[in-house]
């Protein structure tokens, strides 16, 4: 792996903890607006980015207070629907497309997080499974106009 590339995963890590940080009591519970989040739609730009994403994650449920559950299933969450997103790239033209993709495939994964909470918690399945979809389709809808834009700036195809 390039140096250059490890140096942008670093950087991206390090942006998605400090934005999850700043938000801390709305990104654990069962109505989660994890801004950071919006670094999803990264993957649909290049696949590279994929480490950075689940780093970030990683180190940001470090923090919370659901300890091993939420590093075991909030990892494994970003892995598999940030994979799911890669293979469709192949599949779905233009940025905008992979993007309204990315946010339909987390907002549906989030039954993995429901998951969690209902095993951690007790909290009821079906119902928190709806209300951290509804908080990520959100945080993910709102963001694609917000990546699109610092895309046109950064070029984030070609910047990793």
């Amino acid at each position: 792996m390039k140096t250059k590339t490890i140096a942008i995963s670093g950087i991206i890590a390090a942006l998605y903890v400090a934005v999850s940080l700043m938000v801390a009591p709305f990104g654990f519970t069962a109505v989660q607006f994890r801004v950071s989040e919006m670094f999803n739609h990264l993957i649909v730009f290049n696949k590279k980015y994929f480490f950075g994403i689940v780093l970030g994650v990683f180190v940001t449920n470090m923090f919370s207070p659901l300890g091993l559950y939420d590093l075991t299933f909030g990892v494994a969450h970003s892995i598999i629907t940030l994979s799911l997103t890669i293979l469709a790239s192949k599949y779905i033209k233009g940025s905008l497309g992979r993007m309204i993709f990315n946010t339909i495939m987390f907002t549906f994964t989030m039954f993995i997080i429901a998951f969690e909470l209902n095993l951690a918690l007790d909290f009821p399945f079906f119902y928190t499974w709806l209300t951290v979809a509804a908080g990520e389709f959100v945080v993910l809808a709102v963001g694609i106009p917000i990546i699109l834009a610092l895309n046109k700036r950064l070029n984030f195809k070609t910047l990793i």
